[in-house]
């Protein structure tokens, strides 16, 4: 699994107001692009993220479920986009002095992503997450201020 962590100038809680909004996805996952819908239940257990990946017009409909939840912890999710395929995406936070330390731990379980050699898999998905954490701090300290 591909593991990226980066500290973000928040509190936990801060953090987790953005991760349990889910319509605020699509600016800080790369490769979203839109947010359809969100169950009311989100970010409960068995909840999902409606959401489009790719580019227009060549975008795929597809779900995110919860599947595990630790609130204002943790959250593992099962991140889909078909034909693509799907991932395990665990995203933690750790508070650290004045700021939090959010990881992202991802890796294929499902389609044509499980054929890449880990080794080069696991760089591909840290280097989107580097962006990603980048776009969640962006978004995260913003609110903050």
């Amino acid at each position: 699994m591909s593991t990226t962590s980066r500290p973000v100038a928040a509190t936990p809680e801060q953090v987790w107001e953005v991760l349990s909004d889910g319509w605020l996805y699509p600016l800080f996952v790369v490769g979203a692009s839109r947010m359809r819908a969100v169950d009311d239940s989100w970010p409960a257990v068995g909840s999902r993220l409606h959401h489009s990946v790719g580019t227009w017009p060549l975008l795929i409909d597809d779900t995110t479920e919860v599947l595990d939840v630790e609130e204002g912890r943790r959250l593992l999710l099962l991140a889909r986009g078909w034909p693509a395929g799907q991932a395990h995406v665990d995203i933690s936070l750790q508070p650290s002095g004045d700021t939090t330390v959010v990881t992202i731990t991802e890796d294929a379980t499902a389609g044509p992503g499980t054929l890449i050699p880990k080794p080069l898999r696991d760089a591909q998905l840290h280097l989107r997450n580097v962006e990603a954490l980048r776009r969640l701090a962006f978004l995260v300290e913003g609110r903050a201020r």
